[in-house]
């Protein structure tokens, strides 16, 4: 059996749902308003001095605080049956299936929220690795459990969770500079799906 690493958005879908899900779930006032505490980070982002891990940590911050956990779970199992096969490149799909096809070990690993992810990927049989929001007593603090599952901390995680020696062929599919730590742990690596060395 190998093992297959999947990133999500813009790999295995042609668009980012992390926004899309945030859209979906949170009421127009508090888009409006998490807009305009955004906005300087947003900027910053745009000009390079900001990580897209800081706009993902201040998102969830400004817009999940306070939030009901149950509700969100059910918005994201909605979200994960109507909106994410809208967004799913059929060029993944058949490369997921292949991998199902051999027996391969497959992992989704993503910054995005596992509220919708999950749901996804456990209705095709895949692992998952991703952030994930932090409960106190049924209610969302804004932050995730054990922070940003993004660049070096999805190696940390996948090298948590598997024995990477015990696959005779690791192949990762990323694409950006947010997947190439993870790209590097493969020994087929492949970026914007062009097999890259």
């Amino acid at each position: 059996m190998n093992l297959a690493l999947f990133d999500f958005d813009g790999t295995i879908t042609h668009n980012d749902t992390f926004s899309l899900f945030l859209k979906f779930s949170l009421d127009r006032k508090t888009q409006l308003v998490g807009g305009i505490r955004l906005a300087p980070y947003i900027a910053g982002y745009k000009l390079g001095w900001v990580t897209d891990k800081t706009i993902r940590t201040k998102l969830c911050q400004i817009g999940y605080v306070g939030y009901d956990a149950n509700s969100l779970k059910d918005m994201g199992q909605e979200f994960a049956k109507k909106v994410l096969p809208t967004c799913v490149r059929e060029n993944a799909l058949e490369r997921i299936l292949w991998h199902k096809e051999q027996g391969d070990q497959i992992v989704v690993v993503s910054a995005s929220l596992g509220v919708y992810l999950e749901s996804w990927c456990h209705s095709l049989g895949l692992d998952v690795i991703c952030n994930q929001l932090e409960i106190h007593n049924g209610i969302l603090t804004g932050h995730f459990i054990d922070g940003d599952c993004g660049y070096l901390e999805k190696v940390n995680r996948i090298k948590n969770k598997y024995d990477l020696t015990q696959y005779p062929t690791i192949y990762a599919y990323g694409d950006t500079p947010n997947d190439y730590a993870m790209l590097e742990l493969a020994h087929k690596k492949y970026y914007r799906w062009q097999e890259i060395d």
